[in-house]
């Protein structure tokens, strides 16, 4: 479903391309900056918060990797000043707007755009770093659904800019990695920081889907072992969120393929064997995916098959007590018949015997028992079937 304030962002029909609608109710850009560069040596990283445009630096240094951070979409006239400022696509800058983008990437002149997804607060890969956003070990959702996050990556020669809708992210061990000099992230240039940052975005739908995998192990054992009416509501609002995840996944796998497959001056060869291992982890999720969506499709039939199978046991002991009662019922109703024995010697000639009552609940009591026998030697009741019984 497309909720109101989804559509009060796209740009009205006929409206010129290029065109930059802010959501109302977006939070306001909050713009911070990370420099790093292979000559500045460990402490040689500066991270800050810039209050506006116009205090960003400018990117003159070929040496030093620039990491513009806009969290927030909330003002365009900001938005439009940046993509001034950096000489950024008006077209890629009305998307990065528009957050209802399918993961792709484009190649313009001087930068590339590319669009990736990640689950809104959810956890980060295990890295020894937790993430900045809130987390509490749940599975995110929004009156139920899984919730994605657009985030917007232009990559040019010696900066990447990225575009969240909100504070909040799953990049603060790309960013530790950074401060701490660890790995190869400080002696590669902005391609290799893009590759980080995609590769952190995709990793966090890791722990993501091995919660849905748990929860559908619990959701198994629910069903077969207390088969219930409201686990069927529970089964599809797994698959949702499943096919929500396909349908994030599925886009950045081609886009990864994109970037690994055609050539780019901004993206080095070096970059492309990292790519490729980003390429792999997306098919991973993807087989992940799949196989959690059998499963769940699986304990549908399963639920119905239990909820059926329940109601014909009861049935069963309905109908075998049902059973038991006709004969008995039978014969009360013969006893019941109003017949006077003094009219004539066939009008029921052992009411009048002594024994006649106690000899009718011993024979109810005889046939009762004999059902109750037979059913229990055909395995109706309890016991197994006999091995030499026919079927």
């Amino acid at each position: 479903m497309v909720s109101r304030a989804s559509r009060s962002r796209r740009a009205p029909p006929g409206t010129a391309p290029g065109t930059l609608i802010a959501d109302p109710d977006a939070p306001a850009p909050e713009i911070r900056v990370i420099t790093y560069g292979p000559d500045r040596g460990p402490e040689g990283m500066t991270r800050q918060r810039v209050a506006s445009v116009d205090a960003l630096p400018a990117v003159a240094d070929r040496h030093t990797v620039y990491w513009i951070d806009i969290a927030g979409l909330g003002d365009q006239e900001t938005i439009r000043r940046i993509g001034e400022r950096f000489n950024l696509h008006p077209l890629a800058l009305e998307d990065t707007l528009n957050v209802r983008q399918r993961p792709k990437v484009e190649d313009y002149d001087h930068h590339l755009f590319i669009v990736t997804r990640m689950p809104m607060d959810a956890p980060a890969a295990p890295s020894g770093a937790a993430p900045s956003g809130p987390t509490d070990g749940a599975l995110p959702h929004d009156a139920g659904q899984l919730v994605t996050e657009q985030v917007a990556f232009f990559v040019g020669d010696g900066f990447v800019i990225t575009f969240q809708e909100r504070p909040g992210d799953v990049f603060e061990p790309v960013r530790t990695r950074i401060a701490k000099a660890s790995g190869r992230i400080r002696s590669r240039g902005a391609d290799y920081l893009a590759y980080a940052l995609l590769d952190a975005s995709i990793d966090s739908f890791f722990p993501l889907l091995e919660a849905y995998g748990e929860r559908v192990e619990e959701l198994e054992q629910e069903v077969v072992g207390r088969p219930e009416s409201g686990h069927i509501a529970h089964i599809h609002d797994l698959k949702r969120d499943l096919l929500t995840a396909r349908r994030t996944i599925w886009p950045q796998r081609e886009m990864l393929n994109t970037l690994v497959r055609e050539e780019s001056p901004l993206v080095a060869d070096e970059t492309r064997i990292f790519l490729r291992d980003c390429y792999d982890h997306t098919i991973q999720l993807m087989d992940m995916i799949e196989t959690y969506r059998e499963v769940a499709s699986g304990l549908v039939d399963v639920q119905l098959s239990s909820v059926s199978n329940r109601m014909n046991e009861v049935m069963k002991v309905l109908t075998m007590i049902a059973t038991v009662f006709i004969p008995l019922t039978f014969i009360a109703g013969i006893y019941g018949m109003n017949f006077d024995p003094a009219a004539g010697p066939w009008n029921m000639p052992e009411l009048g015997w002594r024994y006649g009552y106690p000899a009718a609940l011993l024979s109810m009591v005889a046939i009762g028992g004999i059902l109750l026998l037979w059913f229990r030697r055909k395995g109706w009741l309890g016991g197994r079937r006999a091995s030499g019984g026919r079927h």
